[in-house]
């Protein structure tokens, strides 16, 4: 049975008196868009890190297409792509030249050609020779994700992928996405932006190096609640339900098809709204299990 083109089982990293990374477990399946959400601090790029291989875990072991990264690094690169955080460009060469350099690198065949189509896809084809240091944030960030797609590996790690991006760009940046993972190839993406969350397989909610849950977009939103108000005349009953498929008919039973009812409105916790909630609740379990530790530890040390 394949266990999954990325696999981290009970993953710890510390940075000094900091956890990190604090037991992840998590697989990612072949043609999966895996996205990572969390606040900062939460560890999502330092288990991205932990994946590609250039941080290693203190506990725990990361497989990617079934490889350890840092036992087998030449191995596991040739099929990776990966885009940091901050762009990892050399700023004094051309976008040509950057993408001339990484494909050199992977050995990409009819590389003139790919060249050309990736400059293509990042909108940076009339600026392909000037220098990068002039270039804006955003900018750099699409050559930073040209470099990571140019070699088109099996596997692909995005750290904030479209952060300063236009979203007519995004759109088309998701669009090729959405191309590779029917083709097979898989994405973890860490993101910020919920709309993009929403398009991605599965989703692992982080917070404090742990997972708090992990899974599809429609799961995570049956997780919130609604609210549906019935207006009779200029009049409205608000009614907030945690089912609003069950709860609704059952509502609209007790008023009886009431023919002043003029109009429904329902309105559901956004994305947003209920990752917030979910972290939220983690953070006050954490109070009560850190108050609990404190009471005992002052009756057992009068």
């Amino acid at each position: 049975m394949e266990l999954g083109v990325v696999v981290a089982t009970d993953v710890h990293k510390r940075y000094k008196q900091v956890s990190a990374l604090a037991g992840i477990n998590l697989v990612v399946e072949r043609g999966e868009i895996f996205g990572v959400l969390g606040p900062n601090g939460a560890g999502k790029t330092t288990l991205i890190k932990a994946l590609v291989g250039s941080s290693r875990p203190n506990s725990g072991s990361v497989r990617v297409l079934g490889l350890d990264p840092r036992g087998a690094p030449a191995a596991v690169r040739r099929q990776i792509g990966y885009m940091p955080q901050a762009p990892a460009l050399y700023e004094d060469l051309s976008p040509r030249h950057n993408l001339r350099f990484f494909g050199r690198a992977h050995g990409v065949e009819t590389l003139e050609k790919r060249i050309d189509d990736t400059l293509d896809l990042i909108g940076l084809r009339a600026r392909e020779n000037d220098a990068v240091y002039g270039f804006s944030g955003g900018m750099k960030q699409r050559l930073s994700l040209a470099c990571a797609l140019l070699h088109e590996p099996k596997v692909l790690f995005l750290d904030e992928p479209t952060a300063g991006v236009d979203p007519k760009l995004r759109e088309v940046f998701w669009q090729h996405f959405r191309d590779l993972a029917s083709r097979g190839v898989t994405l973890l993406v860490s993101t910020h932006q919920m709309d993009e969350a929403l398009l991605c397989h599965r989703l692992a909610i982080l917070r404090a190096g742990r997972v708090l849950v992990s899974e599809t977009p429609a799961e995570l939103l049956r997780r919130g609640q609604s609210r549906v108000r019935v207006w009779r005349g200029e009049q409205f009953e608000e009614t907030t339900m945690l089912d609003y498929r069950d709860q609704l008919p059952r509502l609209l039973q007790r008023s009886g098809l009431d023919p002043a009812v003029r109009r429904i409105e329902v309105e559901h916790d956004s994305l947003d709204t209920i990752v917030l909630s979910l972290i939220n609740a983690s953070e006050q379990e954490s109070v009560r299990r850190r108050d609990g530790d404190t009471r005992r530890a002052d009756v057992s040390h009068p």
